[in-house]
């Protein structure tokens, strides 16, 4: 029924019309008794015969009318004229949100006000039992007070929701907007409300309040952006769309958004209810809190960017510098009894490169003690991992030479020079560029620090005490005592005090988890003593007058009175996400004496996907979900190929068990039963059983497991981490590599099976050797060695020590031999898959040609892929779908909201 001015609805006039849509006709009216305007909404005559509909719809518009709320469209009244069934609402002077978005996205600010009241409206309906299920941008009205919610819940009462079809009232409700008048399609796209549908509405289930969220996601998507989330040409495709891909990140496409925003969105687009924010409160909280934390600091938040672009990425890069510059400056002011607010900025990675992210590259960010520079771990494009520097007034960072495959960076007192480890050996560098120059030889690390008596102290490796060395060079003594009555296996993460004598460190038990008691204790140089300060399982950082660590992936602060070594008062929170390594309980931040503070965010990359790649790097298929595939993890591929074994990471447990994955359908089978932990395994001989690394106590054992079964036999006991590397085509020998002690190499070796003879050496000399693997036909072992100065991948002859021979020229790691003998395939130093041919001759190993196949970096430890048995593909370790990136975020003043107590 269309209606002309001056009709009457029961007492109300109708004045013109205002639009219409799927759901009815809208029109501005006048109640004649409260002579106010009011807005008519006159439902379709199909609908109004329809007495099951019209009596849910009067039930439904009861419950919306007593929501008073500021953000949510007023419902005044329901009625009936005759046949016609009608509804009246508040009158709202204003535009659509959707009208708003055809001019462009809108300012972040802005965003973060009108998605906080958006929020707080549904919050406000949902706590009265009323879900929307309609939430749209032609749904919200823009006015001068803010936001306004409308048709809030009546979908449902209309019978409008449910399973999509493709006909009728049902397929117009989610093509067109109830209340605006032009039609929301434009050819070969379905736009409207289908498009800010759940997953779980397409599939036909019963929405929940979490189904409103997903819109939220929606809306606040293309607030941002001004581009739609999800886009289809088709109902199936943009269906597909909606229920299997992921948005592009708002930082590709707003580079100005902060990350925190783009991280919110991302959790109310989770395709599972479960896995999304669960209320609009909290939505709502963390808007403020966004908004708080940008406007704290006079500058938009924390900006992160991958693959812009090359404007984009100038635009961002150059707001980047401004910022710096600002910092740089304010870090220049004299210093006053007046408060100054905290600055936060934004490092971003070099161009085209990404920030170093997993276990294989600890703490990788350093701060000089004056705030005013930068170093961290980055690569550019696939390429090695460098050591950068940025410093706070310059326009860009540049790559220390020298630094490949560096990780744990730490100033020395004067600013002038960095530490760092890499291959083997702690190193040192001026940051104004010079030689590299080797401190002492270190098979492993935890950490290092720098103090101003010229010592370094450092952690060696995953267990034993803190080391001291002088920073000019020569052995290394320890400092500290492990108590084993604690249960204690290792002392990490040293950090001097500004006296330059005494020191903080955590101690807990090596390996996974944290042990009975884990804590952080201060000691001095020259004396056994300490002090318990701090019962958390966190590295940690003295700076400003406060302990600065990590509990339960918060950064927290809290008062330290360095003359006492005490706390002197509670830990305060400082930030949230911070990227933080539970296996290792340590957290990548760092912080100036002078109130410069410095994380990164985003994923560790302990979960890690299985991809196929073909020889050429071209992706084929990915296997299985993500898991917290355990560090330097490897993907073993079964003799037949149908399966693989790796360990995961239990992270309430603190440790890893060996799975079986079908590589056809991802499932994924527990091979290990036992409460400690498993972080490596390989395949027997014949692929019946799998050797697995069990590090029960302090002994490490190297156990046969039988698949689908309970029975285990050991192999080799040995103190330390025997680490599985290979078995012998014969079945007669295990290869493993060990460390020989507290700082010393590693070697690798050959365990019989028999259990009955010693071990044969196999690779010994004074540098690491390690990820060794037996030939096809077991006449050779290639393996990783450091004993030149850089990785390089060799050869020798099995079992007797009669040749050997350098494969990779220029370094190379990770060897692995094609299941014919006639390839060894190994990684450079630029994480360039190569490809090696095998001479087969009576006379000994001969290398023929080298064929570079593709540069893939992928994610994990000492180990990332394995091939195929025909050899036409490889099976690598890489980061999930979608994976939060890290960035860097840096805070100057960041004391100014954080009170001393």
């Amino acid at each position: 029924m269309t209606l002309i001015p001056g009709m009457r609805l029961g007492p109300y006039e109708i004045v013109a019309p205002l639009g219409a849509g799927g759901m009815g006709e809208v029109y501005r009216a006048k109640d004649t008794r409260l002579g106010r305007e009011v807005a008519i909404k006159v439902l379709p005559q199909h609908l109004s015969a329809n007495p099951e509909v019209r009596t849910r719809f009067e039930r439904e518009a009861k419950t919306v009318s007593s929501l008073n709320h500021s953000n949510i469209c007023t419902l005044f009244d329901v009625g009936r004229e005759g046949d016609t069934d009608y509804l009246v609402m508040e009158l709202i002077e204003g535009e659509t949100l959707a009208q708003r978005l055809m001019k462009g996205a809108l300012p972040v600010s802005e965003v973060l006000r009108l998605g906080s009241q958006i929020a707080d409206a549904l919050d406000r309906a949902h706590r009265a039992g009323v879900i929307h299920r309609d939430l749209k941008p032609g749904n919200v009205m823009l006015t001068k007070g803010g936001a306004k919610l409308m048709d809030f819940g009546l979908a449902r009462a209309t019978g409008l929701v449910g399973p999509v079809s493709g006909s009728g009232a049902t397929m117009a409700a989610l093509t067109q907007s109830p209340t605006v008048a032009q039609a929301l399609t434009a050819e070969g796209t379905i736009v409207g409300t289908f498009q800010y549908m759940s997953p779980e509405q397409l599939e036909g289930s019963e929405a929940d309040p979490r189904a409103d969220l997903w819109a939220l996601g929606c809306v606040l998507y293309e607030m941002v952006t001004g581009v739609r989330a999800f886009e289809g040409k088709s109902q199936a495709s943009l269906i597909s769309s909606i229920m299997k891909e992921e948005p592009r990140s708002l930082l590709e496409i707003a580079p100005v958004s902060p990350p925190a925003l783009d991280r919110l969105v991302r959790a109310c687009l989770a395709k599972e209810a479960d896995d999304r924010l669960q209320t609009a409160h909290d939505v709502k909280l963390q808007l403020q809190w966004i908004a708080e934390a940008g406007s704290s600091s006079g500058v938009a938040a924390p900006v992160v960017a991958r693959r812009h672009s090359r404007e984009r990425v100038a635009w961002v890069a150059a707001l980047s510098v401004v910022v710096l510059a600002g910092i740089a400056a304010v870090l220049l002011l004299p210093r006053s009894g007046g408060s100054r607010a905290a600055i936060y900025a934004a490092l971003l990675p070099p161009a085209g490169g990404a920030f170093s992210s997993g276990f294989d590259t600890p703490q990788p960010i350093a701060v000089s003690p004056d705030g005013k520079e930068v170093v961290f771990c980055a690569r550019r494009g696939e390429g090695a991992e460098f050591l950068w520097v940025r410093s706070l007034d310059s326009p860009e960072a540049r790559p220390l030479p020298g630094t490949e495959g560096a990780s744990g960076p730490f100033f020395s007192p004067d600013g002038r020079s960095v530490g760092f480890f890499a291959n083997g050996k702690l190193k040192r560098v001026e940051i104004a560029g010079g030689p590299v120059i080797t401190v002492t030889e270190v098979a492993d690390h935890r950490g290092g620090s720098w103090g101003s008596a010229g010592v370094i102290l450092l952690s060696a490796g995953s267990d034993g005490p803190i080391l001291r060395v002088s920073a000019e060079g020569g052995p290394t003594t320890p400092v500290t005592v492990l108590d084993t009555t604690l249960g204690e296996s290792t002392h990490r993460y040293p950090v001097f005090l500004p006296d330059g004598k005494h020191f903080l460190y955590l101690a807990r038990r090596s390996g996974a988890g944290t042990g009975r008691e884990p804590a952080i204790y201060a000691a001095s140089l020259g004396s056994p003593k300490r002090k318990r300060v701090a019962s958390v399982a966190s590295n940690v950082v003295y700076a400003s007058g406060r302990l600065i660590y990590v509990s339960g992936g918060v950064l927290l602060a809290q008062p330290f009175d360095v003359g006492r070594l005490s706390t002197t008062g509670p830990a305060i929170p400082v930030a949230e996400d911070v990227r933080w390594e539970e296996r290792f309980s340590r957290g990548v931040f760092a912080a100036s004496q002078n109130g410069v503070l410095v994380f990164m965010t985003g994923s560790a990359l302990a979960r890690t996907q299985l991809m196929w790649l073909d020889r050429t790097g071209r992706a084929l298929g990915r296997v299985g979900e993500p898991s917290d595939y355990t560090y330097g993890g490897t993907p073993e591929i079964s003799p037949d190929g149908s399966s693989a074994a790796m360990a995961i990471l239990n992270s309430e447990r603190g440790t890893s068990d060996v799975f079986q994955i079908d590589l056809e359908t991802g499932r994924r089978t527990r091979v290990t039963v036992e409460e400690s932990d498993h972080p490596a395994c390989v395949w027997s001989h014949d692929g019946t059983r799998v050797l697995v690394l069990d590090t029960a106590g302090s002994l490490g054992h190297i156990v046969f497991r039988t698949l689908g079964g309970t029975r285990a036999d050991t192999v080799l006991t040995r103190p330390g981490y025997p680490w599985p590397r290979s078995a012998s085509p014969d079945g007669r020998y295990i290869l493993y590599s060990i460390r020989g002690g507290l700082n010393v190499a590693q070697d690798l070796l050959a365990a019989p099976t028999s259990g009955t003879e010693p071990p044969i050496p196999v690779a010994v000399s004074p540098g690491d050797e390690e990820q060794g693997k037996f030939s096809p036909d077991g006449r050779w072992v290639a393996y990783m060695s450091n004993e030149s100065g850089r990785p390089e991948v060799y050869v020798v002859t099995f079992p007797a020590r009669e040749g050997k021979w350098q494969v990779s020229q220029g370094g190379g790691s990770e060897p692995r031999w094609s299941r014919d003998g006639r390839e060894l395939f190994y990684i450079d130093a630029e994480n360039r898959f190569q490809s090696v041919e095998v001479i087969h001759s009576p006379s000994g190993f001969t290398a023929g040609a080298v064929r570079p196949l593709f540069q893939y970096h992928g994610v994990g430890g000492t180990w990332r892929y394995d091939v195929s048995p025909d050899g036409s593909r490889f099976l690598v370790t890489t980061a999930p779908e979608n994976e939060p990136l890290s960035s860097i975020t840096i805070i100057t003043n960041w004391t100014a909201r954080i009170p001393m107590r």
